[in-house]
C-alpha cells in the first residue's frame, strides 16, 4: 500500500512536469531567433545600404531580446520541473546504503577476475583486458606463498616459477582454483574475439558472406551441434539477391536480382538437401510469384528483412561462443543485470528481518521468489508441495509412478518399509520405482 502511495505522488509529479514547457519550446523559440536573423540578413544584403541597415538593426533589438526572454523563461521552468521531480525522488524513494555484512563474493575473487576479464574481451577491450589481466597475475605474484618456511621464486616478469611436478603454483586448489588468467590473455583468443566484431559488423552492414565463410570453415563443429546457422545464413543471402538492386544496393549484374538468387541456389542449396529440403523447395517456388510477391503465400519469408537479420546475428554470436566453450551472452552482464532487478526486495527484506530481530541462515537459497525476465532463467526451480521447500542436488525432486512430483526427503518420510502412498491420489508404490528428475 505504501508503495502504491508513492508511485501515485511520483505519477502526480511528472504529470505537473508534463504540464510546464519542455525544452522543446525552448528549442523552438530559438528557432524563432534564427528565422528572425536570417531574415534581417537576408534583408540587408538585398539592400547594401547602410541607412537600411542601421534601421533593420534597430527594428530587430526589441524582437530578439523578447525572444531571448522567452528561451530564459522556458529553460527556468524546464530546470523547475526537473528539480520538483528530483526531490519527489529523493523524498519518496531516498538512498540507503546497501547491507554489505556479508559478502557473498567474498571467497570467489578469481572468478569474478575472469568474468571480468572475458567481458572486456567480449566487448573487444582488448588493451583494457590485457592490462587488467596482466595487474590480476602481478598481484597474484605477490601474494603470500603456502608456506612461510619456503618463499615463492619470481622470475624476471615477476610470474611464479615454485611449480611442482604435477603443475601446481603452491596455491590452495579448493579456493576456485587459482589466480592464472593466461588462458585469456593469449593472443588466438582476441584475434578470435576480433574476428567475430568483425563478422558481425559486417552483419550490420547487410553483407552476409563473412559470416557464411565462417559457417562453411566451421561445418563439421556446428553440424555435430545440430546447428542450421549456415543454411540459416546461406537462406538469408538468396531472400537478399531475390530483392534486387532496388532493396539490397548491390550491383545490378547477373549476381544480384532473382537471376542471382538463382544462381547461387544452384550452387550451394545442394548441400542442404538432406535437412532442408522443403525449405528449399518453398524458397525456389517464390520464383513464381515474384511479380506479386507481397500477395503470396511467401509474403513472410520475404520482408521485412530487418527481423531475420537480427536473427542471424544472435545466432552466430551463440555459436560463435558455443564452439570457445562459452554462453552467448556475457555472464558478468547477466549477474550484474539480475542482481540490480532483485536488489530491491533483498534490501527491503533484509530491512524488514533487522526491525523483527530475525535473520535469515539458509545457504545458497532466498527465502522467497525473485521474478526476473524469461531470457534469464535458466534453470528450472521444483519446490516440493508436501514440505513446501526448494529442491537440491543432495535432495533432488522425484518422480512418483502416478506421475505426481515430491523430494526425496518427503518420499522417505511417507515410506513405510519399501511402499509409500502418494499424497495426492490413492495410487501406491515401491520405492524402487521412483526416479531422480533433473529440470
Amino acid at each position: 500500500m505504501e508503495a502504491t502511495q508513492k508511485l501515485e505522488a511520483l505519477l502526480d509529479e511528472l504529470g505537473k512536469a508534463n504540464r510546464l514547457p519542455r525544452l522543446s519550446a525552448a528549442a523552438r523559440d530559438i528557432d524563432k531567433v534564427i528565422d528572425l536573423l536570417s531574415v534581417a540578413r537576408d534583408d540587408i544584403a538585398k539592400s547594401m545600404d547602410s541607412h537600411t541597415a542601421s534601421i533593420t538593426m534597430t527594428k530587430l533589438q526589441n524582437p530578439i531580446k523578447t525572444a531571448f526572454d522567452k528561451v530564459n523563461d522556458d529553460l527556468k521552468a524546464a530546470s523547475s520541473a526537473h528539480k520538483k521531480v528530483g526531490r519527489s525522488l529523493d523524498k519518496h524513494f531516498p538512498l540507503k546504503q546497501l547491507p554489505t555484512d556479508n559478502e557473498a563474493m567474498e571467497n570467489h575473487q578469481p572468478l569474478i577476475n575472469r568474468a571480468i576479464a572475458m567481458h572486456l574481451l567480449r566487448e573487444g577491450q582488448f588493451g583494457v583486458a590485457s592490462t587488467f589481466i596482466g595487474e590480476v597475475q602481478a598481484k597474484a605474484a605477490r601474494a603470500v606463498p603456502s608456506s612461510p618456511d619456503e618463499p615463492m621464486d619470481q622470475d624476471e616478469d615477476g610470474q611464479d616459477t615454485d611449480a611442482d611436478a604435477d603443475g601446481s603454483t603452491g596455491y590452495d586448489v579448493s579456493h576456485e582454483d587459482d589466480y592464472d588468467l593466461s588462458s585469456l590473455h593469449s593472443q588466438e583468443l582476441q584475434e578470435k574475439f576480433a574476428e567475430m566484431y568483425r563478422i558481425l559488423q559486417e552483419l550490420k552492414a547487410r553483407n552476409l558472406l563473412p559470416a557464411i565463410e565462417w559457417a562453411r570453415a566451421n561445418s563439421d563443429e556446428l553440424e555435430a551441434r545440430g546447428s542450421n546457422l549456415e543454411f540459416d545464413l546461406s537462406k538469408l543471402q538468396y531472400v537478399w539477391l531475390f530483392q534486387g538492386p532496388a532493396v539490397n544496393h548491390l550491383p545490378d549484374d547477373e549476381h544480384n536480382g532473382r537471376a542471382g538468387a538463382l544462381a547461387y541456389a544452384r550452387q550451394h542449396f545442394g548441400r542442404f538437401q538432406t535437412r532442408h529440403l522443403a525449405e528449399i523447395q518453398r524458397l525456389a517456388s517464390a520464383m513464381v510469384y515474384a511479380p506479386n510477391l507481397a500477395a503470396s503465400p511467401y509474403h513472410s519469408t520475404f520482408s521485412p528483412l530487418s527481423t531475420p537479420f537480427a536473427d542471424v546475428a544472435a545466432s552466430f554470436t551463440r555459436e560463435f561462443c558455443s564452439l570457445l566453450g562459452l554462453s552467448a551472452e556475457s555472464p558478468l552482464y547477466l549477474a550484474v543485470t539480475a542482481g540490480a532487478l532483485a536488489l530491491p526486495r533483498l534490501i527491503k527484506y533484509m530491512q524488514a528481518t533487522r526491525s523483527k530481530g530475525t535473520e535469515w541462515t539458509t545457504a545458497q537459497e532466498l527465502p522467497y521468489e525473485t521474478p526476473l525476465p524469461q531470457s534469464m532463467l535458466f534453470h528450472s526451480i521444483f519446490v516440493c508441495p508436501v514440505s513446501k521447500e526448494q529442491t537440491t542436488e543432495e535432495n533432488p525432486p522425484m518422480v512418483l509412478p502416478c506421475g505426481h512430483m515430491l523430494a526425496r526427503e518427503t518420499l522417505q518420510k511417507l515410506c513405510k518399509g519399501n511402499r509409500f502412498k502418494c499424497p495426492y491420489c490413492p495410487a501406491e508404490g515401491l520405492v524402487k520405482d521412483a526416479r531422480r528428475v533433473v529440470l
